[in-house]
């Protein structure tokens, strides 16, 4: 992704903006829908940030081609779905817990930087890849997962609203986003997709009076 020129990220702009959460894209591709037991085969994260007008902004993908764990079903309607081959060598897999140990570091370090005090997923149905990620740490035992343990952020529910369709493709179409149908089930691709998607909703709602920036940093300040 393009860092904005207009980025910005005053650390008490970013954190009024989510109550102190920073929205972090996430997308997985999978070897089938139970978080416990199918392997996680494809991680993408999007780094949100905020320009000087207060709007998000999409600023950095971290991706990896992630090694199915030991033990992991992966079923046959999911790998032709996503056409992801779980043991070819030529997808560069790294295990889960080297790939989310660098996504949580990077995460970390803008958690800092944003003043913000916990991650927040962001996800197209953020029910499923919010379950994958929570299985993948308690797995790699990570102590110290970045995201809220429970809460996410829906781009479904929310281009429902917006848009009046859930499905990641048309809502983008809807929103004037260009979706190639060829790239998709992609982790990097759908990630980046639904950032723009989250980034074009909120900063739409800005302009409509939704969340006055000035207002909401003169609470801050109180």
């Amino acid at each position: 992704m393009n860092n904005d020129n207009d980025d910005f990220d005053e650390p008490t702009e970013m954190a009024a903006r989510f109550r102190g959460y920073l929205p972090i894209v996430i997308d997985v591709e999978t070897g089938g829908f139970n978080a416990n037991t199918d392997a996680l085969l494809e991680i993408a994260a999007v780094i949100l940030g905020m320009n000087y007008s207060g709007r998000l902004i999409s600023k950095e993908t971290i991706s990896f081609h992630v090694e199915p764990f030991e033990g992991a079903n992966i079923e046959k309607s999911a790998i032709e779905f996503n056409g992801i081959d779980p043991y070819t060598a030529l997808r560069g897999a790294v295990p889960e817990k080297e790939a989310l140990s660098v996504i949580y570091n990077k995460i970390k370090k803008h958690l800092k930087a944003t003043g913000c005090h916990r991650a927040i997923l962001v996800g197209h149905n953020s029910h499923f890849d919010h379950g994958f990620i929570k299985a993948a740490s308690e797995r790699c035992e990570i102590k110290r997962n970045p995201f809220h343990p429970f809460s996410s952020l829906d781009t479904a529910s929310m281009s429902a609203l917006a848009y009046g369709h859930t499905v990641l493709a048309e809502s983008c179409r809807r929103a004037g986003i260009l979706f190639d149908n060829n790239e998709a089930h992609s982790a990097t691709y759908d990630a980046e997709k639904t950032a723009e998607l989250f980034c074009t909703i909120v900063n739409r709602w800005q302009i409509l009076g939704g969340w006055p920036l000035q207002n909401a940093l003169e609470q801050e300040e109180i």
